[in-house]
């Protein structure tokens, strides 16, 4: 089999199994109790918890686990929401907030249902190439802006956000900035404090640990209330035994993404280019987004005249795998949102 598919998930790499293994079995003690198989788990968590930290450039008090990033979207951008509201009078027509035409629906699912509660919600466009424009978000900036959500790259066609500057404007005018970095993360640098960002996503599964793990990372100083009540775990912030071995497996798998990032990236950006310079010589066919600013192993194409779905069976029946559109709409007869915001029309979209 030829996997085409990463961006959907990864498989759990040697090092991630191997050092999750042992908290499946004789290490399965629950880190809140006080005899020693509890107290070693503890440890374990403590530890994957400073890992995790060190390679986004955190404190370990900022880096919550939770079960993915779609968990960690909706308590950066529904806690923060209320938060704001309770200091506006509890309204929520007095907060603005503002994110891109083509996030994850993670994202623009929950705007969408604070906007049925009266949030005002301003989305950016990405244009052809799938690049937002810094000069747009300044502009949509409002007095009552209070949140601003943008993902780091698109996990459909993988264009690259200008996120440095894209959170300076944001950390100048005081309004939080959150990134949903699960499709850059292991690929990209993570800087929280470089990159001026005040709430991070990220998702175990896409960087070969396993699903159901992630990371929701909140500055320091940010408040953010809790999103699972019922416990004290997460430093009394999102309650719940901790998933020990998810946990720690996906700590060693994003401090193995960053090992030798520079070679892993130029062997994708190879491959990469050998397989666009083929494939848009066939007729009919386009490669979708930025042709520069895009994740190094990220491509997507489309076929005019052929649909998508007839297509990737074939693929399969030939061993490829891959996808027509975001593995969380599969199923869905609509085509892909973030095609249609890119500009192309539905039946391009439908052969992509």
């Amino acid at each position: 089999m030829v996997y085409l598919d990463n961006s959907a998930t990864t498989k759990i790499s040697d090092t991630v199994f191997n050092a999750a293994l042992p908290f499946l079995k004789e290490g399965y003690g629950n880190p809140s109790s006080v005899y020693k198989l509890g107290r070693e788990a503890a440890v374990a968590v403590a530890a994957a918890r400073e890992k995790a930290a060190s390679v986004i450039n955190a404190e370990p008090r900022e880096v919550y686990f939770t079960s993915g990033g779609s968990e960690s979207d909706n308590w950066a951008i529904r806690k923060a929401v209320s938060a704001a509201v309770a200091k506006r009078g509890g309204k929520y027509e007095n907060v603005h907030i503002i994110t891109t035409a083509f996030e994850h629906h993670a994202v623009l699912h929950t705007f969408a249902e604070l906007e049925k509660r009266g949030v005002r919600a301003t989305y950016l466009p990405v244009y052809e190439n799938g690049v937002v424009k810094p000069q747009d978000l300044a502009n949509a900036i409002t007095p009552d802006t209070v949140l601003v959500s943008v993902m780091y790259v698109n996990n459909e066609i993988g264009t690259v956000q200008p996120i440095a500057e894209l959170g300076q404007i944001c950390r100048e005018r005081g309004i939080l900035f959150h990134v949903d970095a699960v499709q850059a993360c292991g690929y990209l640098p993570l800087d929280v404090k470089l990159q001026n960002i005040d709430l991070m996503s990220l998702s175990g599964h896409k960087i070969h640990s396993f699903k159901g793990t992630g990371v929701l990372y909140a500055r320091r100083g940010v408040v953010l209330p809790n999103f699972i009540t019922g416990g004290a775990q997460e430093m009394n912030r999102r309650a719940g035994t901790e998933n020990v071995a998810g946990i720690v497996g996906f700590a060693t798998a994003i401090e193995e993404a960053y090992v030798g990032l520079a070679d892993k990236n130029a062997s994708l950006l190879n491959k990469r280019e050998r397989i666009t310079q083929s494939v848009i010589t066939l007729p009919k066919t386009r490669l979708n987004g930025d042709p520069v600013m895009r994740l190094p192993g990220s491509l997507n194409f489309s076929f005019e005249g052929i649909e998508g779905e007839a297509l990737l069976l074939n693929l399969d029946m030939a061993g490829i795998a891959g996808s027509s559109g975001s593995a969380c709409t599969s199923g869905s007869l609509d085509p892909s949102h973030v095609l249609l915001a890119i500009g192309l029309p539905a039946e391009t979209a439908h052969g992509s």
